[in-house]
């Protein structure tokens, strides 16, 4: 049977192999910056042979001449090797986080399961940056064999045993520098996977600290990431000392290489074998060597570093999306086309209507739920366990596909549809949604329009979007005209990332804003006014319900004073629908209701 790939194997094929024009330029250019290395020490013995002991002072400067030449040439050739070498690790490397991140942001999802947002950050930085590594190391892999081969066969000429000593011992060196850097590759892998693991509980902590200063956790937090960042400086230093060991028995064994082929010249000069300008060109070369071997080692560091970065990119890339984002076979047939078939583009011909049906539901906390909701109806759904509204939250933003049953929309199983196509009719805005680096109304604005015609930033344009009709029903409805207000700026006002430069109250307003000006044909909103008084809340319950109109809403929230604008509420209990009817009567009649709401 054929020996599975390791890990890591095809990231590493394909990263160089996209830079192929760069690699193969930089090792020809580099080949002949070695080469021209090789030959410096031969021209020199001609130099002094025809010189020195011939007395044949144009033939002197004739080598000289040559020799000159030929630093011009490796000069140049290493210049533009180095630059070619450069280009095509930083553009490989530049390809590799391009690519990592557009697998987070995938649709599909399953890329950040148990990881931590800066786990991934290290992966995406300091592991792509190493496996581009590995693009130089094949050009300097290359150019130290092109002067390896040149200076075998000078000492060749020079001496049959000289050259065949250096053409048998090479090889040997290079297998042992190989088998020394198996541990380094081990160890390097541990040492990327615990510098992740502490920069993914730096962020953590950091993203967090409002919350552990509010609760007096710092001592906590500080231990914790002390116990991280020793782990990685533990897994750091061990893969130092690999390095520093291989590093330093290559050395020896290279500097015990390079005497024995030296010492071979010299008895071989001693015994009149070899003669003046022969034995300063085989001292040369045997100094000569030690650079080409010296990079071997370098280059071996690296191969294992890049193969134990390329394995880390690989379990990112490679890992199982949560759903899949083709649609499935229960698809509605193209043969029978009828008014609520979907169209090319996966949605309605006819656009969507925003009916949802969940049939037999089964996932996480939720058991066999039914619930249709009709065109333009706005239903509350309260829950008395938290995991109930999470999972329905998960399964109608189709993050995950449920273990049983099916959610529809105008008909149509939402896996028969593309997530794309799912993601534009229905839009779950969830409690502890993120707010953006720009101002305020950058992200209002940011999903207001087609795709295709993004919303500028500044500019007229901008003005004159943050001045539509639309624009500030929301910024009304959900309460940013009141945020507004009071920033000094107004809508112009910079927001940090994750908006931490803003209030809790401020941010969930925002964020609701954002979800409204997107005018979703469904939306689901998830507790939008936690962190806002009564009296604002009430605002903005009755502020969702003349800005969504006609369109399809769903609220999941234990707010009274959200459910009290819905047309009908619905409780979930144990995963299942055990009320339904007006939030008053409901209040009134069902004690499960009148807790999971009231208290």
């Amino acid at each position: 049977m054929r020996k599975a790939d390791p890990p890591g194997r095809n990231v590493l094929w394909r990263a160089v192999g996209g830079q192929r024009r760069d690699v193969l330029v930089g090792a020809v250019l580099g080949m002949g910056h070695q080469t021209g290395e090789a030959l410096v020490p031969v021209l020199i013995g001609l130099a002094i042979e025809r010189g020195v002991v011939d007395g044949d002072v144009p033939g002197l400067l004739l080598w000289l001449a040559v020799l000159a030449v030929v630093y011009v040439g490796l000069s140049f050739s290493f210049r533009f090797s180095a630059r070619a070498g450069e280009r095509a690790a930083v553009t490989a490397a530049h390809h590799l986080r391009t690519e990592l991140v557009g697998r987070v942001l995938a649709p599909e999802g399953g890329a950040e399961e148990g990881r931590l947002p800066g786990e991934l950050t290290n992966i995406a930085t300091e592991d792509a940056k190493r496996v581009g590594a590995v693009a130089m190391a094949l050009i300097v892999a290359f150019a130290a064999t092109a002067g390896l081969v040149v200076g075998a066969v000078a000492l060749l000429r020079v001496s049959l045993a000289l050259g065949l000593l250096v053409l048998l011992g090479t090889p040997l060196l290079l297998w042992l520098g190989h088998l020394l850097s198996k541990p380094l590759e081990r160890r390097s892998e541990t040492e990327q996977e615990r510098a992740a693991q502490a920069s993914g509980v730096a962020a953590d902590l950091v993203a967090g600290l409002r919350v552990l200063k509010g609760i007096g956790a710092e001592r906590a937090a500080v231990s914790r990431y002390r116990g991280v960042s020793q782990d990685s400086l533990a897994a750091t230093l061990r893969a130092a000392r690999a390095e520093a060991w291989q590093n330093g028995v290559v050395t020896i064994l290279t500097g015990a290489f390079i005497a024995l082929v030296a010492l071979v010249g010299g008895r071989l000069a001693a015994r009149g074998d070899i003669g003046l300008g022969e034995l300063v060109s085989s001292v040369g070369l045997a100094l000569f060597l030690v650079g080409p071997l010296g990079e071997f080692a370098w280059v071996n560091a690296e191969l294992a570093q890049g193969r134990a970065s390329a394995a880390r990119i690989a379990e990112v890339l490679e890992a199982p999306g949560d759903v899949s984002d083709a649609p499935s076979a229960d698809a509605p047939s193209a043969d029978a086309p009828s008014a609520d078939a979907p169209s090319a583009d996966g949605l309605p011909a006819d656009g969507v209507e925003g009916r949802l049906t969940l049939r037999a539901l089964t996932y996480g906390t939720l058991r066999a739920l039914d619930l249709d909701i009709a065109p333009g109806e706005m239903v509350g759904i309260a829950t008395t366990d938290p995991a109930d509204a999470a999972a329905l939250l998960r399964v109608l933003g189709r993050r995950v596909d449920p273990a049983e049953g099916a959610v529809e929309l105008d008909g149509t199983p939402l896996t028969a549809l593309g997530l794309a196509d799912v993601r534009a009719a229905i839009l779950v805005a969830e409690h502890d949604a993120d707010l953006f680096e720009g101002t305020v109304l950058d992200n209002v604005t940011a999903a207001v329009g087609a795709p295709a015609q993004a919303v500028p930033a500044t500019g007229p344009s901008a003005r004159a979007t943050a001045d539509s009709p639309r624009v500030t029903a929301v910024m009304v409805a959900s309460g940013t005209d009141e945020v507004v207000r009071a920033l000094p700026h107004g809508v112009d006002t910079p927001v940090t990332a994750r908006g931490r430069s803003l209030s809790g109250g401020q941010r969930q307003r925002v964020a609701l804003a954002r979800a409204l000006a997107a005018d979703a044909p469904v939306l689901v909103v998830h507790e939008p006014a936690t962190a806002v008084d009564a009296v604002t809340e009430s605002r903005i319950a009755a502020g969702i319900r003349d800005v969504r109109g006609a369109r399809t809403t769903l609220l999941v929230t234990n707010s009274p004073a959200l459910l009290a604008v819905t047309d009908r509420a619905v409780l979930l209990r144990d995963g299942r629908v055990t009320a339904t009817g007006d939030h008053e009567r409901l209040v009134h009649e069902c004690a499960d209701y009148r807790t999971a709401v009231l208290t």
